[in-house]
């Protein structure tokens, strides 16, 4: 045996019958082939949570909601004044110095103007050119929160009017409009007038038919052909051209055009009662054409704006309710002019004292409250 086989070169690993003298060819050294080894396994990363659901912001949406309520509100109002119709009626000289409180000159105007041959047949308003008003009211809403108070100026008060003598007080209206009819009212309250506002017969039966009729309840039947009012006895829903009949009729109710005045207030109280009530203001297929009818329907002093007839509306709202006073100016008895016209002189004692409770924003004396 040779000594390479006794010593065998280091690395050699003998077999069993001799050297294996190909292995460093095969796996290119003396360490015995190794079984190929699985690459190593990573551990699995637990799944991601789910992303946390934000919770809703309930305040900011509500917040954004209360906005948007807001813009359309106040854009719906800027539409609505921009309807308004608008006139000079307070600018005259010598006017009355500022008074406590608000008071708004209010007149139903007869102009036709705006109605067509059938809206005249249907309200029975006749073809009489030009404006007249049979309508005066002084509407007073007191600081501080008091009772407001809606009087009727009957038009035949007989009443000096400046520049044009002693006349009928609806006369002013004719001579002068809307100017000389304030200037004469202040004149004869001594009382500052703020705002006013007119309306015309078309706009009125308009108005009342948005809010969806009035409540009215009569205590006899009414049966007015002039006026074309036609109702019966009891509580009822006047549609327009109903309520308008009512507002007008003269000569079918007792005391004349002082019973024309009571009546007069009474729907007015209850026209604005139904115009300020939720079923209105949150009901847009009402709003809308209420809107609509009052900026083609009201003509104001030219710094009014539809905020005014706003806060009108609810004082009219608090007397139609029982929380006002609603009255006819004193007056002392019935009086012929020279020409044989039927007017109606104030008791002069009694309107001063009602006039000035006005013009200091006090409430009026009860024992001067009536029909």
């Amino acid at each position: 045996m040779s000594d390479w086989s006794a010593n065998p070169p280091r690395g050699r690993r003998p077999q069993q019958g001799g050297y294996d003298y190909y292995a460093r060819g095969r796996n290119g050294g003396g360490a015995p082939p190794q079984p190929p080894q699985p690459p190593p396994t990573r551990r699995a990363s637990p799944p991601p949570p789910p992303p946390r659901r934000k919770r809703p912001n309930w305040a900011k949406r509500i917040g954004i909601v209360l906005l948007v309520l807001l813009l359309v509100v106040v854009g719906f109002g800027i539409y609505t004044d921009s309807l308004l119709q608008r006139t000079p009626a307070l600018e005259y000289e010598g006017r009355i110095a500022d008074t406590p409180g608000t008071n708004w000159l209010l007149v139903g105007s007869d102009s036709r103007e705006g109605l067509d041959e059938s809206q005249r047949e249907e309200l029975s308003a006749g073809d009489a050119a030009g404006r007249r008003t049979d309508t005066m009211m002084l509407v007073h809403i007191p600081t501080g929160g008091g009772k407001p108070a809606l009087i009727s100026l009957p038009r035949d008060s007989y009443v000096p009017i400046p520049g044009h003598g002693r006349d009928k007080l609806n006369s002013a209206f004719a001579i002068g409009g809307p100017q000389l009819l304030a200037e004469t009212v202040e004149t004869v309250t001594d009382v500052h007038i703020d705002h006013y506002a007119e309306i015309g017969l078309g706009g009125f039966s308009s108005l009342v038919d948005a809010v969806g009729g009035v409540d009215i309840c009569l205590d006899e039947p009414m049966d007015d052909d002039m006026a074309n009012a036609h109702l019966p006895a009891g509580c009822q829903e006047l549609d327009g051209p109903q309520a308008l009949g009512f507002v007008r009729a003269r000569y079918s109710v007792a005391g004349g055009d002082l019973g024309r005045a009571e009546n007069q207030r009474k729907l007015l109280g209850a026209l604005m009662d139904r115009a300020m009530s939720p079923a209105t203001l949150f009901n847009p297929f009402r709003l809308v054409p209420l809107a609509n009818a009052a900026g083609t329907t009201f003509l104001l002093n030219d710094s009014d704006h539809i905020w005014h007839l706003f806060w009108l509306a609810k004082a009219l709202g608090d007397v139609s309710g029982g929380n006002g006073v609603t009255t006819t100016v004193p007056f002392g008895d019935f009086g012929e002019t020279d020409s044989g016209q039927s007017v109606i002189v104030w008791d002069k004692q009694d309107a001063v004292r009602m006039f000035d409770a006005i013009a200091n924003s006090e409430p009026i004396p009860e024992d001067l409250v009536g029909p």
